[in-house]
C-alpha cells in the first residue's frame, strides 16, 4: 500500500516552511502528484529525496 505525505507534513519534518516544499515541487525537485489543488507525496518519493539531499 502506497503511504503519502502532504507538504505540510514533510515541512513539519524538515522543520521548514510548508511553502518551501510546495515549491520543490512546482520545480520538480521534489515529484508529486498534485490531486485537485493539493499536493501528496509518496513517502518512498521523499526518502529518496533526502537520500539523494536536498538540491
Amino acid at each position: 500500500m502506497l503511504n503519502f505525505l502532504t507538504p505540510e507534513e514533510i515541512a513539519e519534518r524538515l522543520k521548514i516552511h510548508p511553502g518551501t516544499v510546495r515549491e520543490w515541487l512546482r520545480q520538480s525537485k521534489l515529484k508529486g502528484i498534485k490531486v485537485g489543488k493539493l499536493w501528496r507525496v509518496e513517502e518512498e518519493e521523499f526518502k529518496r529525496f533526502l537520500k539523494e539531499g536536498k538540491r
